[in-house]
């Protein structure tokens, strides 16, 4: 249960600038999309991530507890907990295979 929710948070966390047209791309979706629960910095200070429990995908040793095809799952599908609640909404109807991509790598470039 918590991996799947540090995986979440990791997900939406995630873009590693891949160039310079795709970081301003990933930047943008993650603004819209991830920093409400996120924060801008990936450190998850928000009242909706602490609601949430969302890791702080800054820290090197969470960002160690995941691979980017688990992160990418995860953006794509989203988390629900034993309970059946919605701990992160999927984005897989929203967001193409190449910004998810683009997200996980922002999230790769959030760990200090």
């Amino acid at each position: 249960m918590k991996r799947n929710i540090l995986l979440t948070t990791a997900a939406l966390a995630a873009v590693f600038v891949l160039g310079t047209a795709r970081g301003a791309d990933a930047g943008t979706l993650w603004a819209s999309n991830c920093a409400a629960c996120h924060s801008k910095d990936g450190g998850g200070h928000t009242k909706a991530g602490r609601m949430r429990g969302v890791k702080d995908l800054t820290a090197a040793g969470y960002q160690k507890t995941f691979t980017d095809a688990e992160a990418a799952a995860r953006i794509k599908d989203g988390l629900t907990d034993k309970a059946g609640k919605v701990r992160m909404k999927a984005f897989g109807d929203v967001l193409s295979a190449d910004d998810i991509s683009g997200l996980v790598a922002h999230v790769r470039s959030l760990q200090k």
